[in-house]
């Protein structure tokens, strides 16, 4: 799987924080049976990586991806929690390669030209726009479509119920 498969599931991707545990399966479950099947975790809480073992344990339908990897241990473990894919607030050349390298399909983090250019570098095409709505939102997208038409973009970051709708246009 490649990270740009994950749009073929559905035009959304919930970023999650798991506060606690218990409550990451019935959520995963809960999602699933609402028709979202992608599903990003946070690196933000203690215990977000034994809430992502427990989905992939017992919500195997679910396609479980990390979020807020910053770094290669965040990456290795996620993909010993039994993730599939992860997504990086930023990028950085050294996480690609390590992604790439223990087979962990990477969704990176852009906000700029030169971080596109940077992730195309290294043969990255699927982005994620982060934090979308504060560096330009759709006016942003439309600007890098010219001169990077080859790149899709996932945004996120201030994206709202409101807001949503010009982005899934």
């Amino acid at each position: 799987m490649s990270t740009l498969d994950l749009a073929n599931h559905g035009p959304v991707i919930p970023v999650i924080v798991i506060n606690r545990v218990e409550d990451a399966v019935p959520m995963a479950e809960a999602l699933l049976e609402g028709g979202i099947k992608v599903l990003e975790v946070t690196l933000r809480t203690s215990c977000a990586l034994a809430g992502m073992e427990q989905i992939a344990k017992h919500v195997p339908d679910a396609i479980l991806g990390s979020g807020t990897v910053r770094n290669l241990k965040d990456a290795q473990a996620s993909k010993d929690a039994g993730c599939q894919f992860a997504v990086s607030p930023g990028y950085t050349s050294e996480l690609g390669q390590y992604a790439r390298k223990i087979g962990l399909p990477l969704l990176p983090g852009v906000s700029t030209g030169s971080e596109i250019m940077m992730a195309n570098a290294d043969d990255y095409y699927f982005l994620k726009l982060f934090p979308a709505v504060a560096v330009g939102g759709i006016n942003l997208l439309k600007g890098f479509a010219g001169p990077f038409g080859d790149v899709k973009f996932c945004p996120t970051g201030g994206v709202t119920v409101e807001s949503a709708p010009q982005f899934l246009a």
